[in-house]
């Protein structure tokens, strides 16, 4: 398609679509299997995709005791989770966490300008958007990522807590995919810390009453996430999961 026609392509919304990203070239199907793009383009593609593995394990290697704090990206300064990450964000980091977000503005601002104001590294994993996404001003680091599963495998792999404050879709992919990983034993005692307990409440609630109701989970996996209105409990809550973890053999 050309750049022209693709430009003024609608989605499933009827809004004009914008730029091609390169997580959607990878997930678009070819229309004929056989055609020769699709064999001589993926195969370039996986090489850039473990070409992002690397940058990211050379760039992230170093971090130490980090936690991640994911929200949303349209809280604004005014707001009252735009302040309470950032005060979580700041005690956090004069207990020597490093902060990791997604590196955009909102609640990840929030968090990395608490970082920044507690002396402590504060760092950003940005992402190619279809709509540009610029990297906030309080980040000390940032590693730019073109594929949303090469950020997650990082995300994971340097933070030992998850904070989610008030977020929409990608905030909710972020915090199931967590809870998943931990349910499945793929990750070990990384706490899940929820902020906000009148935002995730109805959440909460339906996965009580209807989701292990019905048997799609064992009541004990209510047990893998904290949920708590304060930043002191949050930081509670991460000191003594690092203190069990190097409590435990190597």
């Amino acid at each position: 398609m050309s750049k022209r026609s693709r430009s003024s392509a609608r989605d499933a919304l009827g809004r004009p679509r914008p730029s091609v990203t390169a997580d959607e070239q990878l997930f678009t199907s070819p229309v004929d299997p056989a055609a020769a793009a699709f064999t001589q383009t993926d195969p370039w593609r996986a090489l850039r995709i473990l070409g992002e593995f690397v940058e990211g394990f050379d760039e992230l290697a170093d971090v130490g005791a980090c936690v991640t704090i994911f929200g949303s990206a349209r809280a604004k300064p005014e707001d009252a989770t735009y302040e309470l990450a950032r005060q979580t964000a700041r005690l956090l980091g004069e207990q020597g966490f490093a902060i990791m977000t997604g590196a955009g503005p909102g609640i990840m601002e929030a968090a990395n300008r608490g970082a920044r104001e507690s002396g402590t590294l504060s760092i950003g994993l940005n992402i190619e958007l279809p709509l540009e996404q610029g990297a906030n001003e309080y980040l000390d680091r940032v590693v730019n990522f073109r594929y949303f599963f090469v950020r997650k495998t990082m995300l994971a792999k340097y933070s030992l807590a998850f904070v989610c404050f008030p977020g929409g879709f990608g905030t909710m992919d972020e915090m199931f995919e967590s809870l998943t990983l931990i349910q499945t034993g793929k990750i070990r005692d990384m706490p899940v810390v929820l902020v906000g307990s009148e935002y995730w409440g109805g959440l909460i609630d339906w996965l009580r009453e209807r989701v292990v109701r019905e048997g799609k989970i064992s009541p004990e996996d209510l047990g893998l996430y904290h949920l708590t209105d304060e930043p002191a409990e949050v930081v509670r809550i991460i000191s003594e999961a690092k203190a069990r973890m190097e409590a435990q053999p190597a």
